[in-house]
């Protein structure tokens, strides 16, 4: 090569990574969460379609509710657009994602279990469980509910609490379901309504978060709400411990989350989706 073609190849190259670098391509190959997203200016969240009034998939494609408000403002203060996924509840809690979503804003209650495989937020708002009976079956206590069949969503907290295996550690007192009732699962919790409302009664009782129960009570499904909630869930952002590194995603998260609480943004979402504020513990 004569030393003209030399020159002409060295100032390729470099314009080669000079237009590279320009693009964001420095990003290409990530070892963080964090960069990962802001250099793809995306967040991709996985949510429940079927899980109001904390998040449901409309007939237009879109998505409605707490959890999707809560998404859409982590992403506006990252600086990032968001994308939504709708993947099996199990294979959130699971982990071992695969890069497939970035975070899960869902509702998901920090569990000792859960934390072996996920990583999690502070607490963006708190919830009571609250267990449900049919009209039907005419039972209006948790007494009633003794020896009688409860429905959940699976891979739930519900389920956990109801096979006596839920552990929240050292957050709270977490009582013991109604004697010798038996433990049911559906594929999501307000699926266990639904199966009432299509007029099949399969069990007596449903175990849900006390919003999802309401929110069923408002759309007119045969159900009553029975008794005190039975524990109080601590609900927060996960993220995949088997994926990129999360150090620094999580600092900046739970920096937006603490600016939400401290600002009311989370208090007025609450009030918003729920008619209450939930974002206290034990509220």
């Amino acid at each position: 090569m004569s030393q003209r073609g030399r020159i002409l190849g060295v100032v390729a190259i470099a314009a080669m990574v000079f237009s590279v670098a320009a693009c964001g391509g420095g990003s290409s190959n990530p070892t963080n969460l964090l960069d990962k997203v802001t250099g793809a200016k995306k967040l991709v969240v996985s949510t429940d379609p079927k899980y109001p009034p904390q998040s449901e998939l409309k007939s237009d494609g879109t998505y409605q509710g707490f959890d999707i408000d809560v998404a859409n403002e982590i992403g506006k203060r990252m600086g990032v657009a968001v994308e939504f996924t709708t993947p099996d509840w199990t294979a959130i809690t699971a982990g071992g994602w695969g890069g497939r979503w970035d975070i899960s804003v869902g509702s998901m209650s920090i569990t000792t279990d859960r934390a072996k495989v996920l990583d999690f937020s502070d607490p963006y708002y708190y919830t009571p469980a609250q267990m449900a009976a049919s009209v039907k079956s005419g039972i209006t206590t948790l007494d009633g509910l003794a020896g009688k069949t409860i429905c959940s969503g699976e891979g739930t907290t519900y389920d956990s609490w109801l096979n006596g295996k839920l552990n929240f550690g050292n957050f709270m007192d977490l009582g013991k379901p109604p004697a010798g009732s038996v433990p049911t699962t559906l594929p999501t919790d307000r699926d266990c309504a639904d199966l009432w409302k299509s007029g099949r009664f399969d069990f007596d009782g449903w175990l849900s978060s006390i919003t999802t129960v309401q929110g069923a009570i408002t759309d007119g499904l045969p159900l009553v709400a029975v008794g005190a909630p039975v524990f109080y869930e601590p609900l927060a952002v996960a993220m995949d411990k088997k994926g990129l590194d999360t150090k620094t995603f999580l600092v900046k998260l739970n920096e937006i989350v603490k600016a939400m609480h401290d600002d009311g943004t989370l208090s007025t979402m609450s009030q918003k989706w729920f008619g209450t504020d939930y974002t206290k513990a034990n509220s």
